[in-house]
């Protein structure tokens, strides 16, 4: 059966890709392929801040400037009917502040947590689609970055294999998903306490599985973890090691407006370590906990997240996002929270006659269980974060933009981030920061 499901997966498999700008089916010509492309260029300045002591994991407390940079081609082809490939070349390069460490809900979404600043060319996606329909309705898709126009069942079965981010599936949200566009904290643009399988460039190898009904959506993914925590190699004992997700999505309309709740569950097997063991190995031997001395293949961490949103108006638009993990095992792909709880909204600029321009604003608390503040307290360093010592208290994270639309396809944003507490360390900050973002986006072709 399992050899059954791996062969049909292979042959066929696709993108839970969000409808945007449905429309009716008859008014939309097929595509049998396209090519979209989008340029993001971040710079970003934050100043001195108190700062009693540092470690080898700190933001550091005098000024930094630094500038990111990505640029992608999107090529999406119809094989046959239904059956679709997607593939995104991409380069990325720049730093963040401190090598982006410091910060458990860092503060540039577009920024991999790689070595080198240097550009660097790689394969972002490389998957195949397909949908599988319930019935004879269908709807409407229009061309879109790895979305070929034409249209597609209703309510269906897709499945999808590949290489993609899971967040191309899992935690969307209207108003807080795209770092280029929108918000551009890692606990904001995605629920932080979800630590998602990928690498270091945020990337994955897996596959999907999404039932979508008129109201409901039912998800299923696979996908592989790296081999140590932020790798940029796979684990391929997947039998042993891997990251499991499932999601619950429910659409409605509230006074004729529409909304959204997702439930999110992960469960995560790696290679990963235990601070609980890591601090009773330190006390033995008197030194220094390292909760990657006490890695373990198969080590489980699970989690939660909450993720709703509402428009108000057709302008303003609400969302919440809640999460928790187990909290007792290394961060492993993501970032470094246990606890979550962010809301904010988003304006579009209608009212003073900028349509395209859009604002929003976002508070996010963001917390660790008590196991691990313990062992950042003795001095370890977990991930992207570790001061040497800790006073804990929550990080909380403020961010504001405004992004103006400025001709066909260029937006340009003003983003500034104020946080209370970086790394939970009550003895450090608090700190601002500020942004300027290009983003370009466009097609390039299509037929």
């Amino acid at each position: 059966m399992l050899r059954t499901a791996l062969s049909l997966a292979a042959a066929l498999a696709v993108g839970g890709l969000s409808l945007r700008g449905q429309t009716d089916p008859a008014t939309v010509p097929a595509e049998r392929w396209n090519l979209y492309y989008q340029a993001t260029s971040i710079g970003q300045y934050h100043g001195t801040f108190h700062s009693p002591y540092y470690g080898l994991l700190s933001l550091r407390e005098y000024p930094e400037r630094a500038v990111s940079l990505t640029t992608t081609l999107f090529l999406g082809i119809d094989l046959t009917h239904n059956i679709q490939l997607y593939f995104d070349g991409e380069i990325a390069g720049g730093r963040g502040f401190s090598g982006v460490d410091g910060l458990a809900n860092a503060a540039n979404g577009e920024l991999p947590r790689v070595a080198s600043a240097a550009p660097k060319p790689y394969i972002a996606r490389l998957y195949l689609t397909h949908d599988f329909a319930f019935g004879d309705q269908t709807e409407a898709v229009e061309s879109d970055a790895n979305q070929l126009a034409g249209t597609r069942p209703a309510d269906r079965y897709t499945i999808a294999i590949g290489r993609f981010t899971v967040t191309d599936f899992f935690d969307d949200n209207k108003y807080s998903h795209d770092p280029r566009t929108q918000f551009m904290q890692w606990g904001v643009m995605y629920n932080g306490a979800w630590d998602y399988p990928a690498d270091v460039r945020g990337y994955t190898w897996g596959w999907m599985h999404e039932v979508h009904l008129h109201s409901w959506s039912f998800r299923y993914a696979s996908a592989a973890e790296p081999t140590v925590a932020n790798g940029g190699r796979f684990d391929r004992r997947i039998f042993v090691d891997r990251g499991d997700m499932f999601e619950v999505e429910r659409r409605y309309s509230l006074v004729g407006h529409p909304g959204a709740i997702r439930i999110l569950n992960y469960e995560n097997r790696t290679r990963s370590g235990s601070y609980g063991e890591a601090l009773q190995k330190a006390a033995a031997t008197g030194t220094t906990p390292d909760v990657s001395s006490v890695r373990k293949p198969g080590t489980l961490k699970y989690g939660f997240g909450l993720n709703a949103e509402q428009e108000i108006t057709k302008d303003l638009g609400v969302f919440v996002r809640l999460g928790w993990n187990d909290g007792k095992t290394e961060d492993f792909a993501f970032t470094a929270i246990d606890r979550l709880a962010g809301a904010g909204f988003s304006l579009t600029g209608t009212g003073w006659r900028r349509p395209k321009d859009n604002v929003g604003t976002v508070i996010t608390f963001a917390g660790i269980s008590a196991v691990h503040a313990l062992y950042l307290e003795r001095g370890g360093t977990d991930f992207l974060i570790g001061d040497g010592r800790l006073n804990y208290a929550p990080e909380t994270a403020w961010e504001g933009y405004y992004s103006a639309g400025i001709g066909k396809g260029l937006t340009v944003s003003f983003d500034a981030q104020h946080y209370w507490n970086p790394a939970y360390n009550h003895d450090r900050g608090p700190v601002w920061a500020y942004f300027l973002r290009l983003h370009l986006e466009g097609k390039a072709w299509r037929r």
